[in-house]
């Protein structure tokens, strides 16, 4: 997968997730940060890093974002005796970091 297709498909996965589960550490981490609740938006203007890029802005050097935890999609295939193949699918969890939209700027082209 090349970097643009990467980026976008962070994009999708951010835009259309259905869990709140990180909500309350977004918000409180943001908060700690100095950011109004009322200024925080998931899924509006709070981003992993890719998802920013994929929106044609990058987040600023030496800025920290919230750890949140997702799920990402997983499969293997599995080779049976009878030597047929079964694709075995699940979900495992994973770290990831957001960023308020105040943590970044327009990527600026040459």
């Amino acid at each position: 997968m090349d970097q643009q297709a990467i980026q976008q498909q962070a994009l999708s996965n951010a835009r259309n997730g259905q869990s709140f589960a990180n909500y309350a550490a977004i918000y409180g981490g943001f908060q700690a940060k100095g950011i109004a609740e009322a200024d925080i938006d998931p899924r509006v203007n709070v981003f992993t890093f890719h998802a920013w890029k994929a929106l044609g802005r990058q987040v600023r050097k030496g800025e920290h974002g919230v750890k949140v935890c997702t799920y990402v999609a997983m499969s293997k295939v599995a080779h049976e005796l009878d030597g047929t193949d079964t694709v075995q699918c699940w979900r495992a969890p994973r770290m990831t970091t957001v960023f308020h939209i105040s943590q970044t700027e327009e990527v600026r082209h040459a």
